[in-house]
């Protein structure tokens, strides 16, 4: 378990609703929702390890989704009883787990494409799904070893995004992204040997939202394939047109989204009674 405490943003009152961001994101990417939401909930964003204001992974051990659980724990605890987790890619695979971890500790899940590489591994051995991926962390690594966190970015960017993105980003958000992903090979090694089979997450007896991007890789549109046959309440959205970076490209429609799936939720006290 983790002694550090984390950072986090926050606005509203109400139910909680605690959101979890992407790789080479930060809490920041939840700006537009929270204030879509602030009026009728208590949502709280927290930053990751190695993102944004959260706190640097010591370098001599292996980073572990269950750690990234740990980290959220006092934001879980300051969001009350029984809050909403919303959470996109790597943030979603976290959510996952502390589902999985803590039954009953959630409410409900908010999953933009979770990136739960070893579920993909478990089914398959490679080759599988999650080539494309692993070709992207391979690429990134080897741009980090010569120097080049600039041409990491690049590849990692451009996985996701489509080719040319990087070049497409801002000159100003560049700088922070590059940065991040110098955890590239932690974040590839927390998602592809987490341990816990899709058994635990056929388990989870709350609502969930899965929402998928047609233009979204195959890595994660394997992910999701598995996670929709196995969510015993699981309703999935499907995007067209839309890819893998969804809640930060087509923010206004994700949101929108999310807004109206927590709408059709009871209230915690309505789900206790």
């Amino acid at each position: 378990m983790s002694a550090t405490t984390p950072f986090f943003v926050e606005a509203g009152a109400g139910p909680g609703v605690v959101c979890l961001h992407s790789n080479a994101s930060t809490s920041g990417q939840w700006r537009a929702l929270m204030a879509l939401l602030a009026p009728r909930f208590h949502v709280l964003a927290p930053d990751s390890h190695g993102a944004g204001k959260g706190p640097a992974w010591p370098t001599d051990r292996a980073l572990r989704l269950r750690d990234e659980v740990a980290l959220i724990e006092p934001v879980l605890a300051r969001a009350g009883a029984a809050p909403v987790l919303v959470a996109h890619s790597y943030g979603a695979s976290v959510a996952l787990l502390a589902a999985a971890l803590h039954p009953g500790r959630v409410r409900a899940l908010v999953l933009y494409e979770p990136t739960l590489f070893a579920l993909l591994d478990a089914e398959s051995p490679p080759p599988n799904e999650a080539d494309g991926i692993r070709g992207a962390v391979a690429a990134a690594g080897a741009a980090l070893d010569a120097g080049d966190a600039d041409a990491a970015a690049g590849h990692f960017i451009d996985f996701w995004m489509g080719e040319g993105a990087w070049q497409r980003t801002p000159e100003s958000r560049r700088g922070p992204i590059t940065e991040s992903v110098r955890n590239v090979r932690g974040w590839a090694s927390a998602l592809v040997n987490e341990p816990t089979p899709l058994s635990a997450f056929a388990a989870l007896d709350v609502p969930v939202l899965l929402m998928v991007g047609s233009a979204s890789p195959a890595s994660s549109r394997g992910v999701a394939r598995l996670l929709t046959a196995a969510l015993p309440r699981v309703q999935r959205l499907d995007l067209d047109g839309v890819g893998h970076m969804g809640p930060i490209t087509h923010a206004a429609l994700v949101n929108d989204a999310i807004a109206r799936f927590l709408d059709t939720l009871p209230t915690p006290q309505e789900t206790t009674t």
